[in-house]
């Protein structure tokens, strides 16, 4: 009889989520849940084992010598800044289209923002525009691995090169993609410049269950300066050489982060793989431009999939998801350099082209793990029935 009764039911899809992190967790729950328990049996809640575990496998994950984990992706940019040495009236150029941590820790350390357009295919920095930005003052370079896809870092670490500047990888979004260099050493994003940073927020392709960051390093006497950076500028207690901050991993986010580390390369895999399903369904729609990706594959991991709507209403597309319950993002829908709090006079609008443009062109459709077909199928027939 329970087998006739389930045969007359309709199926009915599961809800679709911008982000999946129930179903992801029960997949976990059992390892994390024990591992949670033991941090609480312990009592080890700062720099427990869970966190000096997490830091060695991250360093071997990125064939890294030095990982220091911190508090959140945001301060993290701002301590790879300060143990750099950056001082105020330092300029550093970033890309204009992105979120506006990467700029707001310039501006809080008193240095000089200085903003440029980004590519219109991969919506990366763009590489001439970081030259032209160039000047005496120039100390730094913020490349933002921006979606998940790898910036062109061959040419930007030549450009660093030529003008003796920090590169500081902003990879909040691109923890485990992998860049081809010049001669033809595949490196994960993170580890190509001086200094890398990275967000274990929730919804990240490596996110823990609260805030979360890490700064990533070759250099020993840049990493030296950095853990003294991270707690309160001591390397003996008490003893505070360096002015520093209090940004701490903590041991339960670390038990999250230890599991999900080692499903990251499957999350990704999954990630590409629903973005080519999105792809194979979207592309030759004459309104609907579908992510590039430069280089080979493992180039971008999908932090974001995300469109360009051409020749219709964008938010008119938005509004039709949300009433079809399909959850959508518009990242980002201000530039930088028309916030009100990085505006800039030296700013001219004919240098933001491309960024004016992607601001009412992008969507995001739901990117996570979880996603199946019938989901991405369902989300991609409603995107043509409203752009036909």
């Amino acid at each position: 009889m329970f087998f006739v009764i389930l045969a007359h039911q309709k199926f009915v899809m599961r809800k679709i989520q911008m982000v999946d992190l129930q179903t992801q967790y029960q997949f976990i729950k059992p390892k994390v849940d024990a591992g949670i328990q033991e941090v609480l049996s312990t009592a080890q809640f700062i720099n427990g084992p869970a966190v000096k575990d997490f830091q060695a496998k991250l360093e071997a994950y990125l064939g890294l010598k030095h990982v220091i984990p911190c508090a959140n992706g945001t301060d993290a940019l701002q301590i790879a800044m300060m143990g750099l040495g950056l001082k105020p009236g330092d300029e550093v150029i970033t890309a204009d289209f992105t979120f506006a941590a990467t700029v707001e820790v310039i501006a809080l350390l008193g240095l000089t923002p200085v903003l440029v357009d980004v590519l219109p295919d991969t919506f990366n920095i763009d590489p001439d525009a970081i030259e032209k930005a160039i000047t005496p003052k120039t100390k730094a370079i913020v490349p933002v691995h921006l979606f998940g896809q790898a910036a062109d870092m061959n040419r930007i670490m030549d450009i660093a090169t030529a003008h003796n500047l920090y590169v500081i990888e902003d990879n909040a979004q691109g923890i485990g993609s992998t860049f081809t260099d010049k001669q033809g050493n595949r490196v994960k994003t993170g580890g190509i410049g001086h200094v890398g940073s990275t967000s274990f927020f929730p919804s990240k392709n490596l996110g823990c269950y609260g805030d979360g960051g890490a700064i990533f390093t070759n250099d020993d006497d840049l990493a030296h300066a950095l853990r003294g950076v991270v707690n309160h500028g001591m390397y003996k207690r008490y003893h505070h050489d360096v002015v520093g901050v209090n940004s701490r991993l903590d041991s339960l986010q670390a038990v999250v982060l230890n599991e999900k580390l080692k499903l990251l390369d499957f999350y990704n895999e999954r990630r590409k793989w629903a973005a080519i399903r999105y792809t194979q369904l979207l592309h030759g729609h004459a309104k609907i431009e579908t992510p590039v990706t430069s280089g080979d594959c493992d180039s971008h991991v999908y932090h974001q999939y995300t469109l360009k709507i051409v020749g219709a209403d964008r938010d008119a597309l938005v509004q039709h998801l949300q009433q079809n319950d399909i959850p959508c993002g518009v990242y980002y829908p201000i530039p930088l350099h028309l916030q009100k709090a990085y505006a800039d006079s030296r700013y001219l609008e004919k240098d933001f082209v491309v960024t004016n443009q992607l601001v009412d062109q992008v969507i995001s459709l739901p990117m996570h793990s979880e996603l199946d077909e019938e989901q991405i199928q369902f989300i991609c027939t409603t995107i043509r029935s409203f752009l036909d």
